[in-house]
């Protein structure tokens, strides 16, 4: 059975647009997990917004299965090994005073990306990279020793039809070789219940679905008990 994640990043930017007044993550962890969600997923930036080390600790105590987004810099690192979440997703930082991020540049950390999974890892810690659904990303997250490609869905559900089948088809090749070299594979980013069964069906290999602000905001309307079951549906 695929895993359900849902990121509270949205909630935590409706408090900051409340100011104070949003919902309270640590609760809203809470519920989640008893209406289905097999983990919940916190964003954290440098900055510490508009996620904050509070509300790591609160959501950390009231969750079964935390997982952190966080770009691979050492303020977060220091954040990550405190809170020792079930799992880590290190992805790019989103621009400033966005919850969104996007796909590691492998590039850009060189050198300098396998020393924070090396320590995360002899930490116990679970490490998967946020990267593009093509195969040469595939390759350097294998190449970094993480234990987890989760694929930026992003950019791929906002296609026209044409362009997005053929960005189905590379999102199947990366899965397949992902597999292949053993390591687990999951999809996030922009992610609806109108777009789920066919990006599942293009790679079925997908074992875990990390959802956000599509379900929060369905949630708003039918509430998250129901908004929940919804998406695990749609999993198959």
């Amino acid at each position: 059975m695929r895993l359900l994640t849902l990121s509270l990043d949205a909630l935590a930017a409706l408090r900051d647009v409340t100011e104070g007044n949003g919902p309270d993550l640590a609760a809203a962890a809470t519920i989640a997990e008893l209406v289905g969600a097999d983990s919940v997923r916190l964003g954290v930036a440098e900055e510490m917004g508009p996620v904050r080390e509070a509300d790591v600790r609160a959501v950390r105590r009231a969750a079964a299965a935390l997982e952190l987004r966080m770009a691979p810099v050492p303020a977060l690192v220091k954040v990550a090994l405190e809170a020792q979440p079930e799992r880590l997703v290190l992805a790019s930082e989103g621009r400033r005073g966005k919850v969104t991020s996007g796909p590691l540049d492998f590039r850009a950390w060189g050198t300098a990306l396998p020393p924070v999974v090396r320590t995360l890892r002899e930490a116990g810690l679970d490490v998967a990279v946020l990267v593009s659904p093509d195969l040469e990303s595939v390759k350097a997250g294998h190449a970094a020793d993480v234990t987890a490609v989760e694929f930026f869905t992003g950019a791929l559900v906002d296609l026209p039809e044409a362009e997005r089948r053929a960005g189905l088809e590379r999102l199947g090749d990366a899965a397949r070789l992902a597999t292949k070299l053993r390591l687990s594979v999951g999809i996030g980013g922009g992610l609806g219940l109108r777009d789920l069964g066919t990006v599942l069906a293009a790679a079925p290999e997908i074992q875990r679905v990390a959802v956000g602000r599509s379900l929060i905001f369905r949630a708003i309307l039918v509430g998250l008990d129901r908004a929940v079951r919804d998406f695990r549906e749609r999993l198959g």
